[in-house]
Parts: C-alpha cells; sequence; structure tokens
C-alpha cells in the first residue's frame, strides 16, 4: 500500500517536503486535490505556517490541480507538457 507521501511526489514539483505541506493540508492522494482552489490552499498553509510562505508554493499548488484534474490526459499524453511545470503557473 502506498503512503500519501509516495502518493503525492507523483505530482510534477512536488518532493517529501511539498508532500508534507499537502498532508497538512488535509491532502493525501491525487485525487483529493480535484477541486480545489491553490489560491485558498496557499491562504491555508500560510496560516499553519504562521506567516508569509514562498509565493513559488502557489504555483506548485496550480500545478498540481491542474496534474490532479487531468491525470488521464496527461496519462494518454494529450496534454501541453509545458504547463506540468510549477514555474509556468506564475501570476
Amino acid at each position: 500500500m502506498k503512503s500519501a507521501t509516495d502518493e503525492l511526489i507523483r505530482i510534477p514539483g512536488v518532493g517529501n517536503s511539498i508532500a508534507g505541506d499537502l498532508i497538512n493540508l488535509g491532502l493525501f492522494s491525487v485525487e483529493d486535490l480535484k477541486g480545489k482552489n491553490p489560491e485558498e490552499m496557499y491562504a491555508r498553509l500560510c496560516f499553519l505556517k504562521g506567516g508569509r510562505v514562498d509565493r513559488c508554493m502557489l504555483y506548485v499548488f496550480r500545478c498540481a490541480v491542474y496534474f490532479a484534474e487531468n491525470e488521464e490526459s496527461i496519462d494518454e499524453g494529450n496534454y501541453d507538457p509545458r504547463l506540468l511545470c510549477w514555474w509556468k503557473w506564475k501570476d
């Protein structure tokens, strides 16, 4: 059985540390990210951390939600590979 961390690090740009942040937000799987609002996730993480978190985390969250909502298309090769790079999700 896969751990939540193992499940989440399948997402491009997500390593052990960010997987831990997602788990702290109550997100334990790729499926849990579907329909989530990255801006709300970021604001909640800032609250949990007690201060401002690097804005790059918001970009990773945007990429992660995109991945979760398009995983089937990605597996089939029907996607823009640039959208799996977190830095493409900047403001």
